[in-house]
């Protein structure tokens, strides 16, 4: 999926997600979208670890970002996210969130993004359901 107009709208937006750090990453596969962001102290919970929230926050966008590029005349926005984290990213680590589309309906997609640490050890697993809606 290419997401080089995401990120033009994102760096011109001067929004959360450049705030943050987030990075948006075309792939070759039309189903898939990939971003990442660095673990540092804007990210951090207070006990020295990624936030459980910037992890939600990166995989609704990376979502939301993908469901865009598919459906380019459509508002596409977030309404249910849920996530199992299952390890930690430590301050100084850089992890990647790899989406994989599930469902494209007319009307809803549905994504499963999966944020791994350089290591490749499974951070957390979220789901995001995407209303998609003609503009």
């Amino acid at each position: 999926m290419n997401v080089d107009k995401i990120n033009q709208i994102i760096k011109s937006s001067n929004g959360f997600e450049q705030t943050v750090g987030m990075e948006f990453i075309s792939t070759p596969e039309p189903d898939t979208c990939m971003g990442r962001i660095h673990v540092e102290r804007k990210v951090m919970q207070p006990f020295g670890y990624l936030s459980g929230g910037a992890v939600l926050a990166l995989a609704e966008t990376l979502a939301g970002a993908g469901s865009v590029s598919l459906c380019p005349d459509c508002k596409c926005v977030g309404i249910s996210v849920t996530a199992n984290h299952v390890h930690s990213a430590a301050e100084g680590e850089t992890v990647t969130a790899l989406g994989h589309l599930v469902h494209k309906g007319t009307q809803t997609h549905v994504w499963r993004v999966d944020v791994t640490n350089e290591a490749g050890r499974l951070v957390s697993t979220v789901t995001v359901t995407n209303f998609v809606k003609k503009m």
